[in-house]
């Protein structure tokens, strides 16, 4: 995830790596058939979707974590760029189904969460385990999909702090806040796309100006994604990060138009990790996160969760499209600093994304476009704390990218 493969000149492509490849596909495809006997023909279309997802998080490295880093250190844009384009996609697409209220003869609604001290408190530290943990929610699972180790590790840590964050939330929801807020349904759908608009328009602008200023040109764009590949570029990649921010977009409207909601990452950790604390002998189904509606996916296989079908389909998805690509390699041997920092990067992002009701997923990318004011705020929070985490970096021994005078 250091940076964004669309911006440099393909390699050759390598042999496909064959043994992965057929246990990944084989895993898709016997889990397809899986859920569709064991649950519903929709939760195996989400399966599905979730591998399509993790195909397309790998090929486009569509990294959150290494685009907010190389502008913070280097001014480079393009990344900050093609997310303002995915979410403009997205408002495009959801704000009228959402100001409906269904979508296809299914109920659909957003995620809509309160505006306070939880989100603007759990944000900052999400971002700081950006840069220390190596990736975001999506990130740390088609990286660990990809052949990832360190991956692996922040995700270990990813699933405790989500824990721990699921057993404190009670009281950071306490804290101040105000209620939920949707302005499509407050100011309607034409005056929520234009307000939209107009600041990822402003966001964008200012990423131009800003390299502009640092390196005189958009370096970051300077070399064409486009020059090779034909059908076989399909497989083993790299896509433009424009192709990649519109098959999100879709793949996320494929999620709402199944799920009657979109894509979301992190409860499933949360999950994950309380159940197996309940295997164990630990009861955590008195903890107020887990009551109401909530108290039902505690007490319910993993099969039915949607979350947890779909980011299982990300890692396989994910895997897959490594090895077609032939790029499925493991590296075993970390240096300590590294391990220590996916540690705490780890936690830090577990604990951050259930405070803030989300993670880049489901707080940034899907909660901007459910309309959610919690977006916006979890957008400002987390880069805030990218930018811390970006300063710690160097003293664990990850890298902090600098263009190379000779680019410029």
């Amino acid at each position: 995830m250091a940076s964004n493969p669309s911006t440099l000149v393909p390699p050759a492509r390598s042999q496909i790596n064959l043994v992965p490849a057929a246990i990944s596909a084989a895993l898709i495809i016997l889990g397809l058939i899986y859920l569709n006997g064991a649950v519903s023909g929709r939760q195996a279309a989400l399966w599905i979707v979730g591998a399509l997802l993790g195909a397309t998080l790998y090929h486009s490295a569509f990294g959150f974590t290494s685009s907010w880093r190389v502008f913070i250190s280097d001014r480079r844009g393009a990344g900050l760029r093609a997310q303002m384009l995915m979410l403009a996609f997205g408002c495009l697409l959801f704000f009228p189904v959402l100001g409906n209220g269904s979508l296809w003869g299914q109920n659909v609604s957003g995620f809509v969460s309160p505006v306070g001290t939880s989100v603007l408190v759990g944000a900052f530290i999400f971002g700081i385990g950006m840069q220390m943990g190596g990736g975001c929610a999506s990130g740390t699972l088609y990286t660990v999909g990809g052949g990832s180790t360190r991956m692996i590790i922040t995700l270990i840590g990813f699933i405790i702090g989500s824990v721990i964050g699921a057993a404190h939330l009670p009281w950071w929801a306490a804290q101040p806040s105000f209620a939920p807020y949707s302005i499509v349904k407050e100011w309607g759908v034409s005056t929520a796309l234009i307000s939209n608009f107009v600041l990822f328009l402003a966001i964008a602008l200012f990423t131009i100006w800003a390299e502009k200023r640092r390196h005189g040109t958009l370096i970051s764009s300077a070399v064409s994604a486009g020059k090779a590949g034909g059908w076989g570029r399909l497989l083993s990649g790299p896509w433009p990060l424009v192709i990649g921010s519109v098959v999100l977009v879709l793949l996320n409207f494929a999620t709402l138009a199944l799920a009657g909601r979109p894509w979301g990452i992190t409860s499933a950790f949360a999950l994950w990790g309380s159940k197996i604390l309940m295997a164990v002998g630990y009861d955590v189904s008195g903890w107020g996160f887990w009551q109401g509606p909530a108290a039902a996916s505690l007490a319910a296989p993993l099969r039915n969760d949607i979350t947890s079908v779909m980011d299982i389909g990300i890692v396989l998805g994910a895997l897959l499209a490594a090895s077609l690509a032939g790029k499925f390699a493991p590296v075993w041997s970390l240096p300590a600093r590294s391990i220590l920092a996916a540690i705490l990067g780890g936690l830090l992002l577990g604990y951050g994304a259930r405070l803030a009701f989300g993670c880049n997923i489901g707080a940034y990318f899907s909660g901007i476009l459910s309309g959610s004011l919690h977006g916006w705020l979890w957008l400002v929070a987390a880069f805030a704390g990218n930018v811390i985490g970006t300063r710690i970096r160097p003293f664990f021994g990850l890298t902090v990218e600098k263009t190379s005078q000779t680019a410029c």
